[in-house]
């Protein structure tokens, strides 16, 4: 489709609602590419260092498990860092709350719910606080925010109470803007 197309298929659809909310979650990392490539060249260091001490004790053997270790080490970090890659986006505007969830192998799962049907539950843990949220609408049950501790969930869940307040509300008209 060209680009003349697209503008006169936006023009027929009407003007694009505004967001009450939006939000992009993705799981916590605390380790950085260059702190990654740190700890696996001190590891690697040591492990070799280490090794050739037991090299010339004459257990030969040491220095290929210490290079398997750090080798299981590095795929450990890989596969950490390949699951950083999922996201959860989730976007609240008067007439609908979405919800879309790309896992870290690009796979893509959306829902679409009316923001004045949705429900927001959450289960509690005395000790450790919010440990689920969920958004329950018509029979679905969704469980989001899932990266998320339990004091940013306690955050999130607010801003989505508020957001979805807003939208039951609905749109609003301030001619001064």
């Amino acid at each position: 489709m060209s680009t003349g197309n697209e503008i006169e298929r936006q023009d027929l659809e009407g003007p694009a609602e505004q967001q009450i909310f939006s939000a992009l979650l993705t799981p916590h990392r605390s380790l950085n590419r260059t702190g990654f490539l740190a700890v696996m060249l001190f590891l690697s260091v040591v492990s070799f260092v280490t090794g050739i001490v037991f090299l010339m004790k004459g257990a030969w053997p040491v220095l290929g498990f210490f290079g398997l270790d750090v080798l299981v080490v590095w795929w450990a970090f890989k596969v950490n860092f390949r699951n950083a890659r999922a996201r959860e986006e989730i976007t609240v505007t008067t007439s609908e709350l979405r919800v879309r969830r790309i896992s870290h192998r690009g796979q893509v799962a959306e829902w679409s719910f009316n923001p004045l049907w949705v429900r927001l539950d959450m289960e509690v843990d005395e000790d450790f606080g919010i440990e689920h949220l969920y958004l329950i609408s018509r029979g679905h049950h969704i469980r989001i925010a899932r990266f998320l501790g339990p004091d940013e969930k306690s955050s999130f869940y607010k801003g989505l109470v508020e957001a979805l307040n807003a939208a039951k509300r609905g749109p609003t008209y301030n001619p001064i803007s």
